[in-house]
């Protein structure tokens, strides 16, 4: 079964209208609006294959995750994610196109916080070896961002990869990371599917909102938030 029209490619980003990003205090080191990007620019680097950084509210995990288009996975995205993440990379995908893959939940029970929703693990059934490389994954995770590859045979299963069952209306519904990589992609024009994987310190612990600002300026990527996702859509109601 073919994924519906409604959740494949998108038009692209609509145009700004009077849209900037939310502002933080600015003082004693607390971040303002100018640490943050415009909703429009990280598309436009989803859309040329970059990755950036997103944040969710303090309140809730309060992490940045490197978000990418599954389509536009590389190796090298996936040695830099490697690099400076945890490691446990997931790609974010519409309920359709899992069940198009035949992707189940991970579990029936869902005791997971956030009920952040894993579907069983995969690897691409060709192309690769072990499944784990970075090679390995970019294969994989171009598969699953490829909506012209329908069979559920193009996976193996178990794998490397963790693909996550995001909720249909993305981040109006549910403000994660997951419901962010799907929205993030469709409004950059592709199919939405997209990487994304927790970014660490050296130490192993959480980078927070001042490490992911520092991280972000570093290399030249760039940082959005989800409350500023949800309200970009809101805006242009899209």
């Amino acid at each position: 079964m073919s994924p519906p029209a409604q959740i494949g490619r998108s038009s692209g980003a609509p145009s700004p209208v009077n849209y900037s990003p939310s502002v933080g205090a600015g003082a004693n080191g607390t971040t303002s609006t100018r640490d943050f990007d415009t909703i429009e620019s990280a598309l436009e680097a989803i859309s040329n294959g970059k990755a950036v950084v997103v944040m969710d509210n303090e309140d809730r995990e309060n992490e940045g995750d490197l978000i990418f288009a599954a389509e536009k996975a590389t190796p090298e995205l996936l040695a830099f994610t490697i690099r400076y993440s945890s490691g446990y990379i997931c790609v974010g995908m519409h309920p359709d196109r899992l069940d198009e893959l035949d992707l189940p939940l991970m579990v029936k029970d869902n005791t997971d916080p956030l009920r952040t929703q894993y579907t069983v693990s995969v690897d691409a059934t060709e192309g690769v070896t072990t499944g784990i490389s970075a090679a390995d994954r970019a294969k994989t995770i171009c598969i699953l961002g490829d909506y012209s590859i329908k069979s559920p045979s193009s996976l193996r299963r178990p794998g490397h990869v963790l693909p996550l069952r995001a909720r249909k209306n993305g981040v109006l519904e549910r403000g994660g990371h997951t419901e962010a990589a799907i929205d993030l992609t469709r409004l950059a024009g592709l199919n939405p599917a997209g990487a994304l994987c927790e970014l660490v310190n050296d130490d192993g612990t959480m980078k927070r909102r001042n490490d992911c600002i520092a991280f972000a300026r570093e290399h030249g990527l760039k940082l959005v938030t989800i409350s500023d996702l949800a309200a970009y859509r809101r805006l242009h109601s899209c």
